[in-house]
């Protein structure tokens, strides 16, 4: 089962009825455009027990089409690297 930020806000939506959904919307959306904004920085977002995120900066480099033997520019680029906590990847891997 995959789960979207619609999904997601749903089911806080349900576990939280005191809380407007506008209000929840809100919040859920400040604490990705937050994480975006310090992986844009080059800073690490951290979820203590739960997941980490990073931004990997790879330089620009030239690159060979292994088809055609053509040289190609690849510009500077950035990825994001997640690594999970161990607890969270132990119930993921227990077998039921």
């Amino acid at each position: 089962m995959s789960i979207n930020k619609s999904d997601l806000i749903k089911k806080l939506s349900n576990s939280f009825p005191s809380f407007l959904k506008k209000d929840l919307t809100k919040m859920v959306d400040i604490i990705l455009a937050e994480a975006m904004k310090s992986l844009k920085n080059g800073e690490r977002v951290e979820l203590r027990d739960i997941i980490m995120m990073e931004a990997k900066k790879y330089k620009s480099r030239n690159a060979r089409n292994p088809k055609t033997n053509e040289i190609i520019h690849v510009p500077e680029k950035k990825i994001v690297r997640l690594k999970i906590s161990k607890k969270w990847q132990e119930i993921i891997n227990e077998k039921d």
